[in-house]
Order: structure tokens, then sequence, then C-alpha cells
């Protein structure tokens, strides 16, 4: 399985969701929008986001760390 984490510095449900995915077994790449990636980039992929993590399992967007 792999995963996509839409993410930013200094953030604990960023962290906690890159933890649980880990203990898990599952690969995941990290977007990070404070380091490569922007705002703009995170919206293009999910229009109604307001916050990080945005998480994304097999292309499927789950939501956030609650929802993951």
């Amino acid at each position: 399985m792999k995963a996509i984490v839409w993410s930013k510095n200094q953030c604990p449900f960023c962290d906690q969701a890159k933890a649980l995915l880990k203990m898990n077994g599952i690969e995941y790449e990290e977007r990070n929008i404070n380091d490569g990636w922007d705002r703009e980039d995170l919206l293009a992929a999910v229009p109604n986001a307001r916050s990080v993590p945005q998480v994304f399992l097999e292309g499927e967007l789950v939501g956030g760390y609650n929802e993951l």
C-alpha cells in the first residue's frame, strides 16, 4: 500500500499521521507545503482542504489524521 501525506512543519497531527502509517508498515510520500510544495499544490489535490495533514491511500483521499 502506498500513501501520500500533505503536511507542514511543526504540525503535531502531521507527525502523528506519519507515525501511524509507519507503525502499520505503510510507505508514504510526504508533500510538505513548507518544503518544495506550496498551498496551491495542496489545493489542486484537495480543493476543500482547510488544514493538514491530508492523507491519500492508494490514490483515494482519506482526510486528516482523525479519518486515518
